[in-house]
């Protein structure tokens, strides 16, 4: 695939980045394409290796290589090598659903398992996935499918995230009719309201959802499923008020199958003395409510921010001007916060990470085709570098206290230094406080990016469904049919729910890639069952 001497005579080019002085100025995405002759060099850096762990999809040493929606990562490179875009478009979408998600989000585990990585860098094989499916926007290739005939089989899908929205395509191409109910005001999910707009352009979004909807998928916003007006308080990633309830049993009634798409979105809590103070936050609500800010003004909050100076704009927007921002979590998300704190204007930002700093290249230990273990440096620290003059992470520290004035808002955080010990009882090394290294921060705000615990409990018990120790929802291994609490809701052996579950609610907090790939296969499965 490619042209066999492409490795040897092309080196890497990315396409061009917007400089950080001037990208921190707006949402803007600031990833750009390179021409499609350059890319089609890119493309032909592909080696035609005997073994393409980049489209392999496995798990290796706990740790996914390659893609986990098996695209034909070779044969791809080697249509854009060829300049036969429009096949490159045909050949990608066989397996994937959103290509325009992942080349813009997804860390490229493809790239990770390169071959041509071993000794140099890996094929651009993300970028020349989005310059494919850019093309076919640009050139009115991508269609969504319509069934000639339908099934008369209803399907629901509770959440409209990448997972949710990829089993509602499969589903509607084989002809089911298909409903998708999103919680928030708008449809995406964590792409919508977790991911900054700089990342995710939500026109990107958008364009997709539309194309659904004119292939007769129907979408539903503002529709908590499952909850009621004090679970609306509780849950953590709703971002609008006045939604409305449907139940389990509602659903189950009206619907011949259920996929239940709602992530991972219980948030894992700093359980610190003065976590009541005023002006800590969860993340992912934080940069819900930032993009809710944003859409709702078109934007125009920014240049209504820089007009006045300082805060009196956006119920989130204005807590963030002229703070001292912490951030609690080394993650992608916690790199969000970073770069959205830096955008609205912070005096000053830290990150904090639990985990000593990773090596800046492989170890032995950690050979080819594993995911690399490295230190990177994200856009966000980059954006921090620029306007602070350094990294803001302090690696093996955690907040010992949380300190607050006397009306009751966030002024101080204590921190406290953290060394690796191994357990007597379990043989585990566990990171444990090192006594005598607190120091204190000035912090007006806290964005706390710690992960997640798994799903949501009022969804689960009201569908009366098993979980996992992890509480993500429990099926046969290799399958997405949600095992259920005996007698549930009335139920049996002999009258079994068809309720299914994909993406993060049913593997734990993961990536877009791999949320897409367990939607389409929770999607085959719950089609191979209603057809019978």
């Amino acid at each position: 695939m490619g042209k066999p001497s492409g490795f040897l005579e092309y080196d890497r080019v990315d396409g061009p980045v917007v400089s950080e002085e001037k990208r921190i100025e707006n949402f803007l995405e600031f990833h750009g394409l390179l021409s499609k002759e350059e890319q089609q060099k890119q493309g032909a850096r592909c080696m035609d290796c005997g073994v393409p762990y980049c489209q392999a999809g496995m798990m290796i040493s706990g740790m996914a290589s390659g893609c986990p929606l098996n695209n034909m990562v070779p044969e791809t490179n080697d249509l854009v090598y060829r300049g036969a875009f429009d096949k490159a478009y045909r050949r990608l979408s066989m397996t994937h659903s959103f290509p325009e998600f992942t080349s813009r989000v997804c860390p490229a585990l493809c790239e990770a398992a390169c071959t041509c990585g071993v000794d140099g860098a890996p094929v651009s094989t993300k970028e020349n996935e989005k310059t494919i499916i850019e093309y076919a926007f640009e050139n009115d290739l991508v269609k969504e499918l319509v069934p000639e005939t339908r099934t008369g089989k209803k399907v629901a899908v509770i959440g409209s995230g990448p997972s949710g929205l990829a089993a509602a395509q499969m589903l509607n191409r084989r002809g089911h009719s298909v409903t998708v109910y999103e919680r928030n005001d708008r449809i995406g999910g964590l792409l919508r309201y977790g991911i900054p707009n700089m990342k995710l352009d939500k026109s990107v979004i958008d364009r997709r959802v539309k194309l659904m909807e004119d292939a007769g998928i129907r979408f539903i916003t503002g529709v908590n499923v499952c909850g009621n007006d004090a679970q609306d308080k509780l849950s953590s990633g709703l971002i609008v008020e006045n939604v409305k309830h449907i139940s389990a049993k509602e659903l189950e009634k009206e619907y011949d199958a259920i996929i239940l798409a709602c992530g991972a979105s219980n948030p894992r809590d700093i359980k610190a003395p003065g976590r009541e103070a005023e002006g800590i936050h969860f993340a992912v609500e934080f940069l819900g409510r930032v993009t809710k800010e944003l859409l709702d003004s078109e934007f125009g909050i920014l240049d209504d921010m820089k007009k006045a100076g300082k805060g009196k704009l956006g119920n989130i927007i204005d807590k963030v001007y002229g703070k001292d921002v912490i951030v609690i979590g080394g993650g992608d998300t916690g790199n969000d916060c970073v770069g959205t704190s830096i955008r609205l204007g912070c005096k000053s930002v830290t990150q904090l990470e639990m985990m000593p700093k990773a090596p800046d290249e492989r170890l032995e230990t950690n050979p080819w085709p594993e995911w690399p273990r490295v230190c990177k440096t994200d856009y966000g620290q980059e954006e921090a570098i620029y306007k602070f003059g350094h990294d803001p992470r302090i690696y093996k520290t955690t907040v010992k206290e949380f300190v607050a004035d006397e009306k009751g808002k966030l002024k101080e955080v204590v921190i406290q230094s953290l060394e690796p010990k191994k357990d007597e009882k379990t043989g585990r090394m566990m990171m444990v406080p090192v006594e005598g290294s607190e120091k204190t921060l000035p912090a007006q705000l806290v964005l706390i990016a710690a992960g997640f615990l798994g799903s949501e409990n009022y969804v689960i018990e009201d569908f009366g469904v098993e979980v996992d120790g992890r509480t993500n929802i429990r099926t046969e291994a290799g399958h997405y049919k949600a095992e259920i609490k005996e007698g549930a809701s009335g139920r049996s052996k002999k009258n079994p729910a068809k309720i299914y579950t994909a993406g993060d609610m049913h593997r734990g907090q993961s990536l877009v890639v791999w949320a897409i790939a367990e939607g389409r296969r929770a999607a085959l499965e719950l089609d191979h069952d209603l057809m019978l």
